[in-house]
C-alpha cells in the first residue's frame, strides 16, 4: 500500500455536531449500500449516525484499512468509500450528479434520498469490493 494514503484509511472522523433527523432516511439509505459488505468485514461503528466498516488486511501501520463509513451530520450525510482512494478507475462513468456532491476523492455528501445517486454509489461499492478482492484485501 502506498505510504500516503495509508493516513487517509484511518482517518478519524470527527463526531457529528447534533445530527439533523431529517437525514435519518438518508443515513438509512447509504447504511444499506454498505451493510451488503458486512458479513466479509469488520463493524467498527454501528450507531443510529455512524456506520464504518474495516477490511482485515493490515495496511503498513499494522491497522486494518478502511472500507467505506456512513456519517450523519447537522448539514448532510456522507459516504466514505476508501477503494476510490486506491483504484484507479472506480468513478469514470460517474454521473455529473454524484460528481456535485463529491468533498475530496473518496467522499460523497448527500442532503436527500435520491435513488438514481444512491443506486450510482451502490454500483461504485460493488466495483471497488470487487477491485480490492483481486488485490486480497477483502474475502
Amino acid at each position: 500500500m502506498a505510504g500516503p494514503a495509508e493516513a487517509y484509511f484511518r482517518l478519524a472522523l470527527p463526531e457529528p455536531m447534533a445530527a439533523d433527523p431529517e437525514f435519518t432516511p438518508v443515513f438509512r439509505a447509504l447504511r444499506a449500500v454498505l451493510a451488503e459488505y458486512e458479513p466479509r468485514l469488520t463493524v467498527v461503528h454501528d450507531t443510529p449516525t455512524h456506520y464504518y466498516l474495516d477490511t482485515h488486511t493490515l495496511g503498513r501501520n499494522k491497522k486494518p484499512i478502511m472500507f467505506g463509513a456512513v456519517r450523519m451530520t447537522k448539514s448532510y450525510v456522507s459516504y466514505h468509500f476508501m477503494p476510490v482512494y486506491v483504484q484507479d478507475g472506480l468513478l469514470v462513468r460517474m454521473s455529473p450528479s454524484l460528481k456535485k456532491r463529491m468533498q475530496g476523492k473518496a467522499c460523497f455528501n448527500l442532503r436527500t434520498v435520491d435513488p438514481a445517486l444512491i443506486d450510482e454509489l451502490a454500483a461504485i461499492t460493488r466495483r471497488g469490493y470487487e477491485a480490492w478482492k483481486k488485490l486480497r484485501w477483502v474475502d
